[in-house]
């Protein structure tokens, strides 16, 4: 019974956190505060529908790896994208001078190598009668 009461608070949490994100995708105004809703609604809304699921296996006397797997993707991927887009958002919607100051010589969230030269790098091929 505790088990079945556990994997059902985590569906609704899922369900609840799927929600608030959708509504905030749609409702919020502008790309950046509507980028944190789809973000925590599939890291916490689809991490809590997927531990409900491998709470749901493991008491039934199974088990998959499947949902730890997506779990960890889902964790991994959903940060890394939201930055790639508000990176991409910043570089064409926002002016130098209205960001921060760094507090160092390079700009803002920026990588510039315009003072180090860039030396191409070949890799050698492989010996004779050797399979890459």
């Amino acid at each position: 019974m505790i088990a079945d009461i556990l994997i059902s608070v985590l569906l609704v949490i899922g369900g609840v956190f799927g929600l608030v994100g959708s509504y905030g995708l749609v409702k919020l105004p502008d790309l950046m505060t509507r980028l944190h809703a789809p973000t925590k609604a599939s890291t916490l809304g689809v991490g809590g529908v997927l531990l409900a699921s491998m709470g749901y296996a493991l008491v039934n006397g199974g088990g998959s790896w499947h949902e730890l797997l997506i779990t960890l993707f889902l964790f991994l991927t959903a940060p890394i994208t939201a930055n790639f887009i508000a990176k991409a958002w910043m570089a064409r919607h926002v002016t130098e001078a209205d960001l921060p100051p760094t507090g160092g010589e390079r700009t803002w969230a920026t990588l510039d190598l315009s003072d180090l030269p860039m030396q191409p790098e070949l890799t050698p091929p492989p010996p004779p009668g050797r399979a890459t």
